[in-house]
């Protein structure tokens, strides 16, 4: 039931999505995937300089394969762009919206910013990628090698956000769509992950479900605290942290673990409201051809409806995927969403204290 519930919603995106008009490339055979990789770095290595253990700083003028293959991400520099697309052995960083499908708003100083902070903290001896499967199910599901969460700290012991790129369920596009919205977190003091998950409806659910269950089993030493977290996501991303908001862990094959406090939700077409909705704050645009802004606002006039708090953005002139909407209409709007969440924190407070008198 909840397998064909949830994998129909995201077949039907992608059939939505796929009349933009862009063409998707996956790669169909893993194993060719890891043979040119292995194959692209021996020739990086061998054939041509790199950036390879240099301290310089990447530029919009930098090669997306040079930062992949940068020494500081070794394991995971793959992760920091969409894997499930072709990158070009050319492509520069300020050309990243090609491998963007249905994005808009693609800041490239942005790029530029998160890149060489994440090789800063990383050459600094800091962890910023953790892994949520063990190896012996990474063995047994070769997939699950590509999934792990991104960590942009904050303060130690502060609250925690997990963030969710969308991508049609067809690939993750965490570079836009959940980077950003960690740094800037992160910049506010609070503990962010963007969580790198295997596309697909289902298979994207349970990756988010055992991202929570990761955080919570690791607080103490990861110094981060997980009560009253919230999950932020655009697209796919949305439809994500409303099905773990309203579903919950145990759902999707984890422990139950406590909801989130709040659900932070951008441009995504999900109508289906359960009653068990978090507080739920979204935002879309007006010129978003793919999901509706009044199906948004009719979804969060549902949960007010049911009691719960919600409160929707909606922007004149955007169109899908705006991302933190820098120099838009938009910009800001992770500050009122930030805001949303801390006054859900506060009421969760209170009705407790109430409760326990």
């Amino acid at each position: 039931m909840q397998i064909k519930r949830i994998a129909l919603v995201g077949i039907m995106a992608v059939i939505m999505l796929s009349g933009c008009g862009t063409t998707v490339q996956k790669s169909v055979i893993r194993e060719e995937k890891t043979q040119e990789t292995e194959s692209t770095e021996k020739e990086s290595v061998t054939d041509k300089d790199t950036n390879m253990n240099e301290k310089e700083s990447f530029n919009a003028e930098s090669n997306v394969n040079d930062v992949i293959h940068d020494s500081a991400f070794d394991g995971y520099g793959r992760l920091i762009f969409p894997v499930d697309m072709e990158i070009e052995d050319n492509l520069k960083l300020k050309n990243i919206s090609s491998i963007l499908p249905w994005y808009s708003e693609v800041n490239i100083d942005k790029t530029v910013e998160i890149v060489n902070y994440m090789k800063s903290q990383a050459m600094n001896g800091e962890q910023i990628f953790y892994p949520i499967y063990s190896e012996e199910e990474m063995q047994e599901d070769p997939d699950k090698g590509d999934t792990g969460l991104f960590f942009f700290r904050g303060n130690a012991g502060a609250k925690t956000a997990i963030t969710n790129a969308g991508g049609g369920f067809v690939y993750v596009a965490g570079i836009h769509d959940s980077f950003p919205h960690a740094l800037e977190l992160s910049k506010k003091g609070y503990n962010a992950f963007a969580l790198i998950y295997r596309p697909g409806a289902q298979t994207a659910c349970e990756d988010l479900a055992r991202a929570i269950a990761y955080l919570h089993e690791n607080a103490e030493k990861l110094q981060i605290d997980m009560t009253d977290y919230s999950l932020l996501g655009g697209s796919a991303g949305a439809r994500m942290a409303a099905w773990l908001g309203s579903y919950g862990t145990a759902y999707f094959g984890e422990k139950d673990y406590p909801a989130p406090a709040a659900v932070i939700m951008q441009y995504t077409g999900l109508s289906q409201v359960t009653g068990m909705e978090p507080p739920t704050y979204a935002c879309v645009g007006i010129s978003d051809g793919i999901a509706s802004y009044r199906s948004m606002e009719k979804y969060i006039s549902q949960i007010e409806q049911n009691g719960t708090n919600a409160k929707i953005e909606v922007f004149k002139g955007l169109s899908h995927g705006f991302g933190l909407g820098e120099g838009t209409v938009a910009e800001g709007w992770i500050d009122n969403a930030v805001s949303f969440w801390e006054d859900n924190m506060n009421a969760g407070r209170k009705a407790t204290a109430f409760m326990s008198k």
